[in-house]
């Protein structure tokens, strides 16, 4: 008699003679290998669930259930190549796979939290995800207990209910019921047991170090082996999504007692809760640790943020040696922030809000005398420092807001209808001013006809200069602006300085040097045509801000407007009678009552201000129209859209922003842009902030803005790009057209 093969049984080989013992372990044998099948009445795998992207299957680490003892299952997904699933925070895109576990019949319990393992980190251009590639294997701990109706043949049977998504270039979700039956009886470690045991091995442990967070968003680990020669690298992943910016880089620095992670925190982080997640320390062999910490938060003072000085003192020499490098790179792009704000500066005075306001300077230098050689020195500092106050006081405005947790950018100002209202009665008085209907004196100066501006007054020129500049985004002014109110404040301040050291430049230029001065046309009645020619420009800006006022709270604001610009010309006019007859008369008398109807028309534009205070901009509660091809811009939107595999461009525009506007005509919705956009696929996303709207505030400082326009394109795969401020259609044909297309 032949024995038989040793590969037919799963227990030894016995010899012939001992044929009843060797038929019962060929029996057993049997039994198991059925109870293995998946089909079978029994099994620790199920049935699988296949797709053409990943194959399911529930498995558990025992063949047996037993009461009161744990029964590891988990929900196995094997990936194909180049296919992956995400963690509980899926990151920037994505949802986290969900899993319930029920068991019933001679035993029951039920779980669904998943023991999470690590995840890897994705980055798709300016996106990160948090996912798993291959096979992976996501348990849960079921704890068992006998039922008041025990099953008579001692059967569990596991039932489970899945959802998952599976993401390429496009995302599916998929989902699964999965069912299998376990006997009752001592554990006995399934086939798929070495499975439980290397998700184990990839799952967070609890970290042994103290771990606190800032308000500022540094991560500190305190660990006094945690150095620059034992740690290479450094991450850490949130549990809870939107808490800080996910792809944004975390600079990894040292201390004495231990390292920090300096994470991007964004609107919605939690500085008074603690911060959960997963802490991945690399080593310099490339060996990786996962730490789950929670993070205790701590009061600004506490945080373990470095000055310069102490920075320097802790660093180990090999950091010492780049600290110089650090320092200078920083010392060069602030160079290039300010080159970049003297420019913005410069330009700004072409643009039609401000060149009235310097073309009337360059008047009244023209109509002065060499003999006035000091007046006009004078009024141009005074100008200057009137220009130079007003862009650094704005400047630390808006940083204040932001350090005050407001979602501010720049140009917020004309997001409130009442200072756009108040500015287009400035505009509009200096218009009539301009056309001579009265003059910007008091009543003492009325009858004098020999006066000249006072120092005050060229500051207040210089302050509105600013005001009315803010909105107007010039190409080399969107780059200085962010990097000013993305750096340290002092530094942000110096930049802010050249802005209006820019801005003044050319007037300060005409009075200190004679020569160019000479230049200039000799005084003559021409003068006067071109002052009054100049006061068209500032009625066409008062007609363009109504129109914003109009798109910010409705034409009720349009109505109120334009009966404060009526109060405004009627109490001009009345003020403009009153200096002529001053002046001719040589004395007041006679003059007050006029003067008091003048006052009374004023009054009346004012008593206009609760009324337009009450129809501040409400976010906007309709969608406006839109081109065709163009949605609302959404960052949920935008996400959805990368994930299906299609590119979108980004428009974050508002009314009041002139360079917004003229890209728009010239750029953006010319007939050969629009036929490109639609044959290579590419939705247009465009983001109003006209109205206040935090989301899209803090999109712009995500990449690096704070102001409009900003223009980004993100293709289907990848780099995203980030287009100039000033457009034009070849630019952005150029930029959307495919590499082979």
């Amino acid at each position: 008699m032949r024995r038989p093969a040793c590969s037919t049984s799963l227990l030894p080989c016995q010899p012939a003679r001992h044929k009843p013992r060797w038929v019962r372990g060929l029996g057993l044998a049997m039994l198991l290998c059925v109870g293995l099948a998946p089909h079978g009445a029994q099994a620790a795998q199920s049935a699988p669930v296949q797709s053409a992207h990943s194959t399911a299957t529930l498995i558990t680490d025992s063949n047996t259930a037993q009461a009161d003892a744990p029964l590891h299952a988990a929900l196995r997904l094997q990936l194909k190549p180049g296919w992956h699933t995400y963690w509980l925070n899926p990151g920037d895109a994505g949802d986290p796979v969900a899993l319930t576990v029920e068991a019933s019949g001679a035993l029951a319990g039920q779980a669904q939290t998943i023991t999470w393992p690590t995840p890897q980190r994705i980055r798709d251009a300016s996106l990160m995800s948090y996912a798993y590639t291959g096979d992976v294997v996501l348990p849960v701990t079921l704890q068992l207990h006998t039922t008041s109706t025990p099953d008579t043949q001692g059967q569990v049977s596991v039932h489970a209910q899945a959802n998952w998504l599976v993401c390429e270039q496009a995302c599916i979700p998929e989902e699964g019921n999965f069912t299998l039956t376990l006997p009752t009886g001592a554990p006995q470690p399934s086939a798929e047991a070495p499975l439980f045991a290397q998700a184990a091995q990839h799952t967070p442990v609890k970290a042994p170090y103290k771990v606190t967070i800032s308000p500022t968003g540094v991560l500190h680990v305190q660990g006094a082996e945690l150095t620059g020669q034992s740690v290479a690298d450094a991450w850490f992943m949130p549990q809870e999504r939107g808490q800080i910016a996910e792809a944004a880089p975390q600079r990894l620095t040292f201390d004495a007692d231990g390292l920090s992670l300096h994470l991007k925190p964004t609107d919605e982080f939690a500085k008074a809760a603690p911060l959960t997640g997963i802490l991945v320390l690399r080593d310099p062999s490339g060996a990786e640790r996962a730490l789950n910490v929670q993070a205790t938060p701590q009061p600004l003072a506490a945080s373990p943020e470095l000055g310069p000085a102490s920075a320097t003192a802790s660093a180990t020499p090999a950091q010492q040696d780049v600290l110089p490098v650090a320092q200078q790179a920083a010392t060069a792009s602030l160079f290039h922030s300010i080159v970049l704000g003297l420019l913005g500066g410069l330009v700004l005075n072409l643009m039609p809000c401000v060149f009235p306001i310097l073309a009337m300077k360059a008047l009244a230098v023209a109509r002065m005398g060499q003999s006035e050689r000091k007046h006009q020195k004078l009024s141009a500092m005074g100008y200057a420092g009137g220009v130079i106050v007003g862009f650094t006081g704005l400047g630390a405005l808006v940083m204040g807001l932001r350090l005050g947790g407001a979602a501010t950018g720049w140009g917020f100002q004309f997001q409130s209808t009442m200072f756009v209202g108040m500015i287009t009665w400035l505009l509009f008085a200096m218009a009539l001013n301009l056309l001579g209907v009265f003059a910007f004196l008091p009543p003492a100066l009325s009858a004098s006809t020999q006066h000249r501006h006072g120092l005050v007054h060229d500051v207040l020129t210089g302050l509105l200069a600013v005001v009315v500049a803010s909105p107007c985004t010039a190409p080399f002014m969107g780059v200085a602006i962010a990097g000013a109110l993305a750096g340290p404040p002092l530094s942000g301040l110096v930049i802010f300085a050249a802005l209006g050291v820019g801005l003044a430049a050319p007037y300060v230029l005409l009075a200190f040097s004679p020569a160019l001065a000479s230049h200039l046309p000799r005084p003559g009645a021409w003068m006067d045509y071109l002052r009054q020619f100049l006061a068209f420009p500032l009625l066409g800006t008062c007609v363009w801000l109504l129109w914003v006022a109009t798109v910010e709270s409705g034409a009720t604001t349009v109505l109120l407007l334009c009966a404060g610009m009526v109060f405004m010309a009627f109490a001009a006019w009345v003020y403009g009678i009153a200096q002529k007859r001053q002046r001719l008369a040589g004395h007041s008398r006679g003059c007050t009552a006029l003067y008091g109807v003048a006052l009374l028309g004023l009054l009346g534009a004012m008593a206009l201000l609760p009324a337009l205070q009450q129809l501040a901009p409400q976010p906007a509660t309709s969608t406006p129209a839109l081109p065709n091809g163009t949605e609302p811009f959404s960052t949920q939107r935008l996400n959805a859209l990368h994930a299906a595999g299609k590119p979108v461009f980004v428009d974050m525009t508002a009314a009041w922003c002139i360079t917004c506007l003229v890209n728009e005509r010239v750029a953006l919705n010319t007939t050969a842009t629009q036929a490109a956009m639609a044959r290579y696929g590419v939705t247009t996303l465009r983001g109003d902030w006209t109205r206040r709207d935090p989301a899209i505030t803090e999109f712009l400082q995500h990449h690096g803005r704070d102001g409009v326009p900003f223009y980004l394109f993100v293709p289907a795969q990848g780099d995203t790009v980030v287009l100039p401020q000033i457009l034009t259609p070849g630019l952005i044909i150029g930029t959307i057209t495919p590499p082979h297309g």
